[in-house]
């Protein structure tokens, strides 16, 4: 029986959705890349490069809130991506690493 190589790269990004390229990157992941899944989590709060803590309570319904896009790839693959994510996402805004899928 041969083994399956299941050595992936996980991948987050970080943006907010005020800085509207969710949608941009998602139809290039998904047109482009022809990755098999991505997700996408909206916090609640955070803050980043600003200091400017970000957050939605009952009395402010925000549309400027954290949001994290996930995927993950073969690494040769992924390295790839990130390449070309690096020209239009903020820097330290990517962050990668090594995973096994089971």
């Amino acid at each position: 029986m041969s083994e399956k190589n299941n050595n992936v790269t996980m991948v987050r990004v970080y943006l907010t959705e005020g800085e509207a390229q969710l949608k941009n990157l998602l139809k290039q992941l998904h047109d482009w890349d022809k990755l098999k899944g991505v997700t996408v989590f909206r916090g609640i709060a955070g803050y980043g490069d600003s200091g400017e803590i970000l957050g939605v309570n009952l009395m402010d319904l925000s549309l400027n809130l954290p949001v994290v896009v996930e995927f993950f790839d073969t690494p040769e693959k992924v390295e790839k991506i990130t390449e070309h994510l690096n020209a239009f996402i903020k820097s330290g805004h990517i962050v990668s690493w090594p995973a096994v899928t089971n």
